[in-house]
């Protein structure tokens, strides 16, 4: 007899720690972080990578040829030394536009190309872009009609349940995306009416998850390793995608990988950890952005690393009048040091 109990004594892998096909691609698994403005730069996805996340998709990029070629835009779309598969996602309201911005990303690298249609900032919508658009469905459809029609990669969607509440058509936008040849949605469970405030509603993304063939991404509110969970066995989505929670703890992708594997909870890092992972996240800003700007970008990550620490308000606010990298650094090491 084999020494070896047999395969089937061991447990099957959660499915959200298995491996997730989009178009042709494979993801490792489907743990993702959301696209965010401002922070889901290149250090920031490589970070969140490290700790276990499957995918990242770029800030977004607008489909404008004059600006997505401006040096604040090519570093949104810088991707050098990322994980593949590599998604770059591109906003805008005009099909000619974003079909050449589709094209532009995939030359660049991009493997992935994401349509954002989930943005509720008021100077994205206010260009009838972001969740602008789903208040005009023929629109939303012509946009991604041009988007797949221009590139061999696969297109996926990122929106939220409808522009107003009351006014939910995230079924039909699905679908018609799905019609589309969009190889998968990500839905946060909220309408452009709620920007970020109340709670995710997720009843919509399962009424969508049961009606499509292509993989659907649940976002919002997801902010722990038990809320990742319940989110996956409310909506039956095929992953989860984490956003503002991941600012200042990109480490939970990792918490949420052991919690759901195991059943049991990560300690939380100890500030000795947090050092280690904030001077290197600097480190790695410093060198992307160079002096100005990587001290400058900095300050917001530094500030939701110390968030909780003690004497960490009058800490920030010494920070801030840091002007240089080598003085924010320093000032961040002692106060981290201070606190070990």
């Amino acid at each position: 007899m084999s020494p070896y109990p047999p395969l089937t004594d061991h447990p099957a892998p959660h499915p959200l720690l298995t491996p997730l096909k989009i178009g042709g691609l494979t993801i490792d698994n489907r743990l993702m972080v959301a696209p965010m403005a401002g922070v889901t730069d290149n250090p920031f996805r490589k970070l969140c990578k490290s700790f276990g996340a499957g995918h990242a998709v770029s800030e977004m990029i607008i489909a404008d040829t004059a600006l997505y070629a401006r040096r604040k835009s090519l570093y949104r779309a810088n991707f050098d030394g990322e994980i593949a598969p590599i998604s770059a996602q591109i906003a805008g309201a005009e099909p000619d536009k974003l079909a050449q911005a589709a094209k532009f990303q995939v030359d660049n690298g991009a493997q992935i190309v994401d349509i954002n249609m989930g943005c509720p900032a008021k100077k994205v919508c206010r260009k009838l872009a972001g969740s602008a658009l789903l208040q005009d469905e023929e629109l939303v459809i012509r946009l991604l009609d041009a988007a797949v029609n221009a590139v061999s990669v696969p297109v996926t969607l990122k929106t939220r349940l409808g522009f107003a509440n009351g006014e939910e058509n995230i079924l039909r936008i699905a679908k018609r995306a799905q019609e589309a040849g969009v190889a998968a949605i990500a839905i946060h469970g909220r309408t452009r009416e709620d920007m970020y405030t109340g709670q995710a509603r997720y009843e919509l993304i399962k009424e969508v998850k049961n009606s499509l063939s292509i993989p659907v991404i649940a976002n919002g509110d997801i902010d722990s390793p038990q809320k990742a969970l319940e989110v996956y066995r409310l909506t039956g989505c095929d992953a989860v995608m984490i956003g503002r929670a991941a600012q200042g703890q990109p480490w939970i992708f990792r918490d949420i990988a052991h919690f759901i594997g195991t059943g049991e909870s990560l300690a939380a890092p100890s500030v000795s950890e947090i050092k280690e992972i904030v001077l290197t996240h600097l480190q790695a800003l410093y060198e992307f952005y160079g002096e100005y700007s990587g001290c400058r970008i900095a300050r917001k990550h530094i500030a939701w690393y110390t968030t909780g620490i003690p004497n960490s308000n009058a800490f920030r606010q010494a920070m801030y009048e840091e002007e240089s990298t080598a003085g924010q650094f320093k000032v961040v090491e002692a106060f981290l040091q201070a606190h070990e």
